[in-house]
């Protein structure tokens, strides 16, 4: 299941316009929309992965890692053709954050999309950036 997360509102939460601090918008470089609004930062936890409907049809999944840098690949696992890769285990080697798929375990670079286990395959990377809040990049 995807689930479309809306940037403007964070769950659980109802702070005021005069006493919050909007949170960091996270959006992803889709090839014909250029950059599309996701979520805040603050739906992304680290070890975690998200599945997000991008304008196009096509389903992104997005990682944020401990020091607060966002990824984004395609969801879709090359190997078995599932919309499974936000729900993978995540984790790194030789220095390079990666995902695994939940179903064959391949693991796929989260910078490249590039798959670690198959040089022949990989899955789009897409540009992500966060904007406002307290940090912008």
């Amino acid at each position: 299941m995807t689930t479309a997360l809306n940037p403007l509102t964070r769950p659980g939460t109802a702070a005021t316009a005069a006493t919050a601090t909007p949170a960091a918008t996270v959006e992803i470089r889709c090839p014909q929309q250029g950059w599309v609004p996701v979520c805040t930062l603050d739906d992304l936890t680290p070890g975690r992965g998200v599945a997000a409907l991008l304008p196009d049809g096509t389903q992104a999944a997005l990682f944020v890692d401990r020091a607060g840098q966002a990824y984004a690949i395609a969801n879709r696992d090359p190997f078995t053709g599932a919309q499974v890769l936000s729900r993978g285990l995540t984790g790194s080697a030789d220095g390079r954050a990666f995902v695994a798929s939940p179903l064959l375990k391949q693991r796929f670079d989260l910078a490249s999309g590039g798959c670690l286990d198959d040089p022949e395959v990989s899955v789009a990377a897409y540009p992500v950036r966060t904007r406002g809040g307290a940090r912008d990049c």
